[in-house]
């Protein structure tokens, strides 16, 4: 890759959380790091006529001179053009450097995820924040998860890094019950990285779900504790099955139906390995429980059957620590597979009100009709999960089951 354009995208998309923590670890200043970091990124695009060898490395090197430039007082600074930038600030002596620092940073990175997850900063906001600045997702994407106005989210984030400026919270990774306060944001944030991309098709290496696993797999070499491992273990299952998701026409393939010889076969281990020593401590909690029930789908590998009950038992537990209405119609499908669709439908009958705009509730309900014989109501509720899905890669799947069911 040697077009100019294309390799500060590819920086960006790699390593803008890196070059935050480490711009922002020194001053607490998460704005005025982005605010550095944008300009280099301008600036850079006018200089590389040919990209050079580490970008990361003088992006850095242009970023901390803008960032140090405007910590001056407002009678000491002196502004540089773009045009006039020199280039004499990034010579071999700061790359080495910058290469230095890049190699030794991931740790701040991890600091920085604490850091937006300090008690200053309000809790609705932190995840976001953690999206926003250490995983580098566009503001107005972010408020779209969240259902809220990008103007309003943008506010909060302002807000959140004036306090974290303001208050000089230390970047350092926490103990004790500051830890306990603090990881679950954390790992909410990973997992909600790792889960923004789930639908995609694209290659792990090249897309937001290998930062989130990256993240995770971070967490636990620093911290090693249960719930860190279980979402480890959680995202290594869902990694290690992408190769097996869609099919040519990109459609996603049901777990159960998927070519078990196309599993990531390390990914897999390592999800054993680190769901195995979490369950060590014998403290589930959320993240390990969801690993375990992709374990028990993945175990067909070993065995050749999907063990039904076992995957409902686990929903059950889940449904303790996370009553979603994904675990809860998650667990309805498998006691559809495990006892028979009058089962599924009671276990949803409690919930009808709160489901009736979730699309994965009438897909299920969908199965559940047509194990019962009842045709006509298997393709309303398909129509009904079709005029909901918003993933292209499941309204394929939709769509063929309920053209299949026209011919009956």
């Amino acid at each position: 890759m040697s077009d100019p354009r294309s390799v500060a995208a590819e920086v960006a998309r790699r390593s803008y959380g890196r070059l935050i923590a480490l711009l922002s670890a020194t001053t607490g200043d998460i704005s005025m790091a982005e605010d550095a970091l944008a300009e280099a990124f301008a600036r850079a695009l006018q200089k590389w006529t040919t990209p050079p060898s580490n970008p990361e490395a003088w992006l850095l090197t242009v970023a901390r001179n803008i960032h140090r430039d405007r910590r001056k007082s407002a009678a000491e600074r002196t502004r540089t053009s773009l045009e006039d930038a020199p280039e004499a600030s990034v010579g071999p002596k700061e790359r080495l450097l910058e290469e230095a620092l890049l190699a030794a940073n991931e740790d701040r990175r991890l600091k920085l995820l604490f850091v937006c997850a300090h008690p200053a900063i309000a809790e609705s906001v932190r995840t976001p924040l953690m999206l926003q600045t250490v995983l580098g997702l566009d503001a107005a994407l972010v408020a779209n998860l969240y259902c809220m106005p990008a103007a309003t989210l943008s506010q909060r984030l302002v807000r959140a890094k004036r306090k974290i400026r303001d208050s000089k919270i230390p970047f350092r990774i926490p103990d004790g019950g500051e830890l306990e306060e603090r990881l679950p944001f954390v790992l909410e944030a990973i997992y909600g990285a790792y889960a923004l991309d789930w639908t995609r098709a694209d290659s792990l290496e090249e897309d937001l779900r290998g930062e989130a696993l990256f993240l995770a797999s971070l967490v636990c070499e620093t911290l090693a504790v249960p719930e860190a491992l279980g979402l480890f273990s959680l995202l290594a299952f869902s990694a290690a099955r992408q190769p097996a998701r869609f099919d040519l026409e990109g459609a996603v393939i049901a777990l159960e139906e998927q070519e078990m010889d196309r599993w990531h076969a390390p990914l897999f281990r390592a999800g054993e390995r680190a769901l195995a020593q979490a369950s060590m401590a014998r403290t589930p909690g959320r993240f390990q429980l969801e690993a375990a029930i992709q374990a028990a789908h993945m175990s067909r590998r070993r065995t050749g059957v999907t063990p039904w009950k076992e995957i409902a038992a686990l929903y059950d537990g889940l449904l303790s620590f996370a009553p979603t209405r994904g675990a809860l119609v998650a667990r309805a499908a498998a006691l559809l597979s495990a006892h028979g669709p009058d089962a599924a439908l009671r276990s949803l009958e409690g919930n009808l009100a709160e489901l009736q705009d979730f699309q994965p509730y009438w897909a299920t309900l969908a199965h559940a009709r047509l194990e019962m014989g009842e045709i006509e109501e298997a393709k309303a509720a398909l129509g009904r999960a079709i005029s909901l899905c918003t993933e292209h890669s499941l309204r394929l799947v939709l769509e063929r089951k309920l053209e299949s069911l026209r011919t009956l």
